[in-house]
Order: C-alpha cells, then structure tokens, then sequence
C-alpha cells in the first residue's frame, strides 16, 4: 500500500479513516478539499488545481481522500495501487454530515479549511448527497473495478467493515 485513494459520498468518514491510515503507515495524507480550495472556501482554478494533483499522484507514495473533478479521480485511480470506496447507507453519510455540523458549534472539524464556513459545506455536503444516487451507482463500481484491475479494492459499506479495516492497522474504531 502506497498509494491509497479514498473516495465515496459526502459525510461518510473518508477524512477520519484516512488520518488513521497516515498515522500507521507513515504515509502523507492529502485533502483533496484543501487543494482544490483556498482558504477562504474559495476554490483554486481549475488549472492550479489541476498541476498541484498532478505533481502529487507523481509522488512515491500517498494518501489522497475525496472525489474532487471526474478527470482527476480518474488519474488518481489509474496511479493508485490501493483503492478505498466509503458506500455506507444514506442514512449514515446524512447523519454524520449533520453531526458534524452539531459538533461544529463546540469545536471545529479535524482537517477542515481555515476560514470556510462548516455550515455552507454541511448545506453542499447534504446537495450532493440528494444527487448521489444518480452518481453512486452500480455501473460507475463496475467501471472503477475495471479501471483498477490488479489493484486492492475496498467496498465499506458499513461501519462495521471500516473498524475491521481500521484495526488492521492497529488503531481503535473510527467513529463520528
């Protein structure tokens, strides 16, 4: 495992699981959030964005975690070894995307871009979990599977499975 992709719908714990698989490995994580966006929740243009990805999956080794453009997760893909798809229940990725935002009143999230607002990321996290279903789809799995021939391929599709997945790395439950 050195270069690990982590992707799936909004709120569904890529970012912690993520941080748990840097931690034990050693290997650097990269916020996908926090390059194609500025600080100020802003996002980078398209070009910029396009050349700092592209620097990265030329690297040894990485953890990268989100979805950002189709074109780069189909690059990151292609230069993955380890493929790693967060397919929990709708009910859990809407839950844990409100609980962040509930938690976001005491504390800010681990990770979160400096001065973007957590509740206009809540309000585009719950958009585009109402429009997965059109993107999440069997076919897209199958065309990933494809895509990744050879590759380490992880379907979570329950908490259960992530915590099994974590502590082979020896790190307590990842939990929201």
């Amino acid at each position: 495992m050195n270069k690990v992709v982590v992707f799936g719908k909004p709120g569904g714990g890529k970012s912690t699981l993520s941080r748990k698989l840097s931690d034990e490995t050693g290997i650097n994580l990269y916020a996908l959030d926090l390059i194609e966006y500025k600080k100020n929740g802003e996002r980078v243009s398209p070009e910029e964005s396009l050349k700092k990805h592209t620097d990265l999956i030329n690297a040894d080794n990485w953890i990268i975690e989100g979805l950002g453009t189709l074109e780069s997760f189909w690059l990151r893909v292609d230069a993955a070894d380890t493929l790693i798809y967060i397919d929990l229940p709708y009910s859990i990725h809407y839950w844990w995307v409100t609980k962040r935002l509930l938690k976001s009143f005491f504390s800010k999230p681990e990770g979160w871009p400096e001065d973007s607002s957590i509740l206009k990321g809540t309000l585009t996290s719950w958009k585009y979990l109402r429009l997965s279903p059109k993107f999440w789809t069997p076919e897209l799995f199958e065309k990933i599977q494809s895509r990744a021939k050879g590759k380490n391929i992880y379907r979570m599709t329950s908490v259960k499975k992530i915590n099994l997945f974590a502590k082979q790395f020896g790190r307590a439950d990842i939990r929201r």
